[in-house]
């Protein structure tokens, strides 16, 4: 047999779309090829393959070979075909039996030596060769983020485990996930002495979900607070857990537990913010999916690198155009940020020399679209010595955490997600108002003048309040706290 089939699986963002790896043996003077689009890393297989195949004992063919790999438009890049190409040359050489390839996906970059070695974008790989019904053979390095795919995974030290498997001589061990569990040793909330109306906003927003940005003079604890986000979140879902992995593995990153929780710098670039890149990764407000996304000093982030964060905040994912692919990365993140009420970060004291001009200027780097896009605005104020020695330790995170489990048990079991994540007919049947409260609605909204955005954000916060009240209808008394929380809708630049 001079023809031989075997698949892999490319890498295009989460995505990992099928590649059949044709090899073909003609008469002829000795010559390897390899067609179909392939980079400079998979033009070099050749050489890698070829010192493998040898120094594992077998016979390198010394005829004219060629390798195709279908489809020829999609891109190829990585050591990732290695093995697929070794085992097709061994096939197609009649070296190994072809029946098993059949239902067999390779993936892996070859040593020299024809060992295993790593390559990104396991998990994706494993999700798709799932789907399609087939084993997937792949390094043992890689065995255990594979394995939270499920289905049939196999892991091998070497190309001489692999052919011995497909042989039926020694079968590869599956591939196994890690007993590593979360690590949720993140900083508890009873750190955090008084700025009660700060940990009730905190509180609210992880419950459902909701875009938070806390605005005070420094070293009032928005930092402090904002750190505390992830300890009072319920842990991952499986499929959320998935979701987060599939990304990180994306990202040739290490495997993630837990939600994940980024801060950049505030020079982050708009393309480290949303991705991107010849071959697109994602970016942090990806790698933050279904977790925090953290905007310390928001206002000194570039303007265009905040811009970006509107469509994501929207939709929940960020689409990446190349004049070689079109790539979409998923964004659910939840925005928290913090910021100085003015330049100088001291509004309203003695000290403060900032102008009116000054301070409109400070806040408008915060555009009027992305600030519609959060849900509450809450300010922290500065707290006395007396005060900090007087207040008691705040509550711990693990008991907040259990309200925040027990809101979104009910909007699960209500809606099947979120609040933060209704929309409309959902968002109408599950916020309906009363005669009282549509009215107090409405003369709020006209007075502070706020969007129709801000109106159904607001809505939803209250439905959260509701929610932690364990009431089945939204109050007044939740209508008039959700307003509360959109401060700089209605702040004035003037010092106090």
């Amino acid at each position: 047999m001079s023809l031989s089939v075997t698949y892999s699986r490319a890498q295009l963002g989460v995505d990992a779309p099928l590649v059949t790896v044709e090899t073909h043996l003609a008469n002829g003077l000795p010559a390897f090829h390899i067609v179909g689009l392939p980079e400079a890393a998979v033009r070099e297989s050749r050489d890698r393959v070829r010192s493998a195949l040898v120094n594992s004992h077998f016979e390198f063919p010394q005829r004219r070979i060629t390798v195709n790999l279908a489809p020829a438009d999609l891109p190829k890049e990585g050591g990732r075909y290695d093995l697929a190409i070794a085992i097709g040359i061994l096939a197609a050489s009649g070296q190994i039996p072809g029946e098993p390839l059949e239902q067999c996906e390779f993936l892996g970059e070859l040593a020299l030596t024809g060992a295993l070695r790593e390559v990104s974008g396991a998990l994706p790989a494993a999700i798709a060769s799932a789907a399609a019904g087939r084993r997937l053979i792949l390094p043992h390095c890689c065995g255990a983020e594979a394995a939270l795919a499920g289905g049939e995974i196999r892991s091998a030290q070497s190309l001489l485990q692999v052919c011995a498997d497909l042989h039926g001589r020694e079968a590869l061990p599956k591939a196994e996930r890690s007993a590593e569990e979360a690590d949720c040793s993140s900083a508890d909330l009873a750190d955090v002495r008084g700025q009660l109306r700060a940990r009730r906003a905190l509180e609210v927003a992880a419950a459902g979900g909701h875009n938070l940005l806390f605005y005070g003079p420094p070293g009032t604890g928005k930092t402090m607070l904002a750190s505390r986000l992830p300890g009072i979140l319920p842990p991952l879902a499986q499929r959320e857990l998935l979701e987060v992995a599939a990304v990180y593995s994306a990202a040739g990153l290490a495997d993630l537990r837990q939600r994940p929780f980024r801060a950049p710098h505030h020079s982050a670039s708009p393309t480290a913010l949303v991705g991107g890149g010849s071959t697109p990764k994602p970016g942090e407000i990806s790698l933050a999916h279904r977790g925090v996304l953290f905007l310390d000093e928001m206002p000194e982030f570039p303007r265009q690198a905040l811009e970006i964060l509107r469509e994501p905040l929207e939709n929940g994912e960020v689409r990446i155009s190349r004049a070689r692919a079109q790539v979409t990365f998923p964004a659910a993140f939840q925005l928290v940020a913090a910021m100085n009420p003015c330049p100088c970060g001291y509004l309203g004291e003695q000290r403060c020399r900032c102008t009116p001009d000054q301070i409109d200027r400070y806040r408008h780097k915060l555009s009027g679209p992305l600030l519609d896009r959060i849900d509450m605005q809450v300010e922290v104020a500065t707290m006395s010595a007396g005060q900090l020695q007087d207040a008691p330790p705040g509550e711990s995170s693990a008991a907040v955490r259990e309200r925040v489990k027990r809101a979104r048990e009910i909007q699960l079991g209500r809606q099947g997600g979120i609040n933060a994540e209704l929309k409309g007919a959902e968002l109408d049947r599950h916020c309906a108002l009363g005669k009282t409260e549509q009215l107090l609605l409405r003369q709020s909204v006209e007075q502070l003048g706020l969007s129709a955005r801000s109106y159904h954000r607001v809505l939803r916060v209250a439905r959260t309040l509701a929610d932690l009240a364990g009431e089945e209808r939204i109050g007044a008394g939740q209508i008039a706290e959700a307003l509360a929380y959109r401060n700089l809708d209605r702040k004035s630049t003037q010092p106090a």
